[in-house]
């Protein structure tokens, strides 16, 4: 007999057994994700005897067979997961990776390993520890309490930074955590956990909503997904990547870059984020790419939690940073208008009509201070072959974080 997705859902907090196409476990099944991936607590690897702390997840692809323990009639004990199994027969001796929208190339990571690794990402270890101020962030991982004051918390908002974690980002892809910040709250949403009910209670309302600006670092990838798996259709974004080229071209007076930054060097670009910090997320990033299913991992270790709410708190900060500098050579403008016709001679303003629109001598500065700009880009950099400006890498320098203050 198959287990359906309704008869999972029936049998959570029961016991079972899974064998694996890597071993063999035993727990109290806590979750079932639409695409029958299971949540398991108090795990035992029945191979090795060991149990594994906390909650571990269980891909469908990895599964072959669910027996259900708790269930008296043996007849109904053992079911065979045909869509898991079809994956792994075609999935044998290929690459578990982004083209089958899988969740990593090592399927089977033992708990040890993924909490040996989680440990490099202690705090203790950090530079600065002692001047450390740790972010306040809501975690909401199920519909009661904390989902509706959150969403309507979102719902009042003029501008909100959107970021998303999980595994290849896009139509084939696993959403695990969305985080959205406003200036004074940061909210963490469980997805893997909530499910695409989140998004039908209330979070595609916010997503959509054309009054609430959302700023989003290369919205490409959560696009695709969001309006692929979840049908929410994004509007009214601020994308700081593209903010970030456009802020260089008018810096180097037209030029453009050879390439873009990710979020961790636009903030580094940008912002004067503390050095701890930026260690903190390069680990996690490193840890992201050796184990993608890392950010499945439940309970999540309060350390990634801290990088995912900082994420969330920069990205909107970057969007104040971005914006003053596009707003520059605005001010500096009006400042000359400003000192001509307070300062400037009687005669001056007095020889211009009321209705007339000749460009004005202070506007027409601004061309000067391009050709400035670019004159002084072309002695600064390196340019490509296809005439774009070749910016410098920016690096973490972890033994001297005090010297990596780059604006």
């Amino acid at each position: 007999m198959v287990l359906s997705f309704q008869c999972l859902q029936a049998a959570l907090g029961k016991s079972v057994k899974l064998t694996l196409t890597c071993g063999v476990f035993q727990g109290v099944l806590q979750h079932v994700s639409p695409g029958r991936d299971l949540l398991l607590h108090a795990v035992k690897n029945l191979e090795t005897g060991r149990s594994s702390p906390g909650v571990k997840v269980f891909y469908s692809r990895e599964i072959v067979n669910v027996e259900l323990l708790d269930e008296p009639d043996s007849q109904k004990r053992t079911a065979v997961l045909s869509e898991c199994a079809s994956a792994v027969e075609e999935n044998k001796g290929a690459d578990m990776g982004t083209a089958q929208g899988g969740l990593g190339s090592s399927p089977c990571v033992s708990p040890e390993r993924q909490l040996r690794a989680l440990n490099n990402l202690n705090m203790n270890s950090l530079p600065g520890k002692e001047e450390e101020e740790k972010v306040e962030y809501t975690v909401v991982n199920c519909f009661q309490e904390k989902f509706g004051p959150a969403v309507l918390h979102l719902k009042q908002q003029g501008v909100i930074s959107v970021v998303g974690e999980g595994v290849t980002l896009c139509r084939n892809g696993k959403l695990s955590w969305l985080q959205m910040a406003t200036k004074s709250h940061i909210f963490l949403f469980d997805i893997f956990l909530l499910g695409p009910q989140a998004f039908r209670n209330g979070l595609r309302t916010v997503l959509e909503d054309k009054n609430i600006l959302k700023v989003m670092h290369d919205c490409r990838w959560l696009s695709n997904c969001l309006f692929h798996q979840y049908n929410v259709l994004l509007d009214n974004v601020f994308d700081t990547q593209v903010a970030d080229v456009l802020q260089f071209s008018v810096a180097t007076g037209g030029f453009f870059p050879h390439s873009t930054c990710t979020l961790q060097e636009c903030l580094m670009q940008h912002l004067k984020i503390p050095s701890k910090w930026k260690i903190l997320m390069k680990h996690e990033q490193q840890m992201a790419l050796e184990n993608p299913d890392m950010l499945f991992l439940r309970p999540f270790p309060s350390s990634l939690l801290q990088v995912l709410a900082l994420k969330a708190m920069y990205l909107l900060l970057l969007h104040s940073s971005l914006m003053d500098n596009f707003m520059a050579d605005l001010r500096a403008v009006v400042h000359a208008y400003l000192s001509t016709s307070q300062n400037g001679s009687e005669d001056h303003l007095g020889s211009i009509k009321p209705t007339c629109m000749e460009l004005p001598k202070e506007l027409r500065q601004l061309a000067d201070i391009q050709k400035l700009r670019r004159e002084k880009a072309v002695k600064e950099y390196r340019i490509s072959e296809d005439g774009l400006l070749i910016r410098p890498v920016i690096e973490l320098n972890e033994r001297n974080p005090q010297k990596d203050e780059t604006h």
